[in-house]
């Protein structure tokens, strides 16, 4: 701020020292006007991430990836009567659904039958005769039931001849861990409770107590620690391999607290996710990774023998390693460009329809929803095809669009300021890595696959807020890894960890060490696997 003048040193001011007071006066109140409203909009953007909807779309006005008319500022369409008054359709009732929703399961039969002696006593003496049985299904639900096995392992001694006093006993299966008690279904049970559902161990400590066992979480999560390690790792370590072999894969990654990392408390530990391209629907594959740091280093080893196109949002790291490894090109997320516009339109407030269409902010994203809309109707074809018809039909869009938003920097006479400025400049900024998924079919126009599949972890993260180790968070990658692929899969985690607990074990020699080869047959989308392991299809 300026100096202070007493009214005599204005009296005695002449007219040039006067202008240029009131003048500097005008500038300290632009800035602070511009200062005042950059604060307001920060404060409305930030009561919107924590108590409104969290997305690009504005309530009952504007859809940025639905409404038409939003998505052309010259040219509006005439709709069709049935756009104005959609015909009326009843929906009628599949026949047979629930009879096909229920032919996976065990069936039991109940028979509801009336006495020879009723019949006669009400209708008089074979004076009757059946009907077609009257037949319908309910579904009946249990609890987890609990069966002690007890394995007896028969022994026998020579007596007689060249054997004798020699023992020989009778095959008995490996132990998955040492004098444990644990078994396949049993260490599936907690692992699905825990990684699929999202279950705290202490949850299911408490649960499994209720049926009257006595498991403490100490134990359930030095089992989970030491089949991960055991048992899990060999397939995660395979499915690196073969997801090093795909041509576009992608990536992200959120910030989790471990107790134990020789560490000041509260120090941010990253959990990072590595999957297949949202495109490839056949054989997908999600890894986790924990690590430290955020560090470019982290990315940098996992990529390290890839070559092909990671799509991952523009963190600094990730364009980092693209300069860095000679194979991998990076390719931003089209998500992530229009989200400062959307908060930009929000601070606004819905209720201002007006001054919502007239900002640049509005502009950008019915540009960004045209280019997305157009993306949703290639989702069908080939990859060829598909890059085909980007080329044609949305590579002008996307180059209408830069276009754009330079001007709009370089417009000094209305100069884009908060959140709209922010997502101006990022776009500009990421321009070469927005434009990679033009040239190559098989790159998804966002990285939006990636965050739903962290979104597993982060359910998680916030029922048990923290990890106690770091063993215990590489155990939790591990076992996220094969959950999640499962999912992707069309397997039910549960039957499918089971599975693995039961085969991994008798693949192993001696030494506990499994041929890559052998894994074969127990990948997610395996013909091998038993039928169990599938979700029932519907």
């Amino acid at each position: 701020m300026g100096r202070k003048f007493t009214n005599n040193e204005l009296n005695k001011c002449n007219k040039t020292e006067l202008v240029n007071i009131v003048l500097s006066l005008q500038d300290q109140m632009d800035k602070l006007n511009e200062n005042f409203e950059n604060l307001i909009e920060q404060l409305r953007i930030s009561n919107q991430h924590q108590f409104g909807r969290q997305s690009e779309k504005l309530d009952g006005q504007l859809s940025f990836f639905n409404e038409c008319e939003y998505l052309s500022e010259d040219v509006v369409s005439e709709p069709s009567m049935e756009d104005i008054i959609p015909p009326k359709t009843r929906s009628v009732k599949q026949k047979g659904k629930r009879n096909a929703d229920l032919k996976d399961f065990p069936e039991e039969a109940f028979n509801h039958d009336t006495t020879k002696e009723q019949l006669d006593s009400f209708f008089g003496k074979d004076n009757w005769r059946e009907m077609p049985v009257e037949e319908y299904k309910r579904l009946r639900y249990e609890p987890a039931s609990w069966t002690v096995e007890k394995h007896m392992v028969h022994v026998y001694v020579g007596t007689d001849g060249d054997h004798q006093d020699e023992f020989i006993r009778g095959e008995r299966p490996k132990d998955l861990l040492r004098n444990s008690i644990l078994t396949p279904s049993l260490g599936a049970a907690i692992i699905n409770a825990k990684y699929v559902n999202s279950i705290p161990l202490n949850r299911i400590e408490q649960e499994f107590q209720r049926n009257g066992v006595n498991i403490s979480r100490q134990t359930m999560a030095n089992w989970v620690i030491q089949c991960a390690n055991k048992y899990f790792m060999p397939m995660y370590e395979y499915l690196h391999t073969l997801l090093m072999a795909y041509h576009v894969t992608q990536a992200d990654e959120t910030p989790v607290e471990i107790i134990h990392d020789d560490r000041p408390a509260g120090s941010k530990s990253y959990m990072w996710v590595h999957r297949s391209g949202e495109l490839y629907t056949e054989q997908p594959i999600v890894l986790y990774e924990y690590q430290k740091t955020r560090h470019s280093d982290h990315p940098k080893e996992f990529y390290k023998n890839y070559n092909g196109i990671l799509v991952t949002d523009g963190l600094e790291q990730y364009h980092k390693i693209s300069r860095e490894l000679d194979g991998l090109t990076n390719a931003n997320c089209w998500a992530h460009a229009r989200r400062d516009y959307s908060d930009a339109v929000k601070a606004i407030g819905k209720d201002n329809e007006k001054a919502i269409k007239q900002s640049v902010a509005y502009q950008a994203l019915a540009r960004i929803a045209t280019i997305y809309k157009l993306e949703e109707t290639l989702k069908p074809l080939s990859s060829k095809e598909r890059l085909k018809e980007r080329q044609t039909s949305i590579r002008p869009l996307v180059e209408e669009y830069f276009a754009w938003a330079k001007e709009r920097l370089a417009d000094t006479s209305c100069i884009p300021k908060g959140a709209t400025a922010k997502g101006l400049n990022y776009s500009v900024n990421q321009e070469e890595y927005l434009k990679v998924f033009l040239t190559d079919g098989d790159v998804p126009i966002d990285n939006s696959a990636s965050e739903r599949s962290i979104r597993t972890f982060c359910i998680g993260k916030k029922n048990w807020v923290i990890i106690n180790t770091i063993k215990g968070a590489k155990a939790s990658a591990v076992m996220y890894s094969i959950s999640e692929t499962a999912k992707l899969n069309n397997l039910n985690p549960y039957y499918y960890f089971m599975h693995l607990l039961n085969m991994i074990p008798k693949l192993m020699d001696e030494q506990g060490n499994i041929e890559t080869s052998k894994l074969d047959s127990l990948l997610p989308w395996s013909k091998d696997l038993p039928m169990k392991c599938y979700k029932p299809r519907r």
